[in-house]
Parts: C-alpha cells; structure tokens; sequence
C-alpha cells in the first residue's frame, strides 16, 4: 500500500469517524463514555494523518 493511498484510508475512517460521533450526539440513549472513546479515535487518525502527510 503506497502512502497516499494509507493516507486515504485513513481519511476515511476519519470522516467515518465523524459521522458516528454526530449520530451519536443526536441519540438520547448514547453512553457519554463511548463519544468521548469515538472522538479519541478521530483525534488519534487525525494526528497520524498529519504526521504522515509531513512526511
């Protein structure tokens, strides 16, 4: 897999990832604990996202 291609994936799962957090805030009946664990999960894409795309 070349690194672009790695870097799209990830924006995916990102974008991905923001859509989850989204609905997620929208439903009443959502565990707070698992917004702040989908946001983790974004941020940590995110930084992995920008460390490679400085590489």
């Amino acid at each position: 897999m070349s690194l672009t291609s790695h870097i799209e994936e990830l924006k995916k799962k990102h974008q991905s990832l923001s859509e989850a957090v989204e609905t997620a805030q929208r439903s009443p009946g959502i565990d707070a604990l698992r917004i702040a664990d989908l946001k983790k999960q974004k941020l940590r894409i995110k930084e992995e996202i920008a460390r490679l795309s400085t590489t």
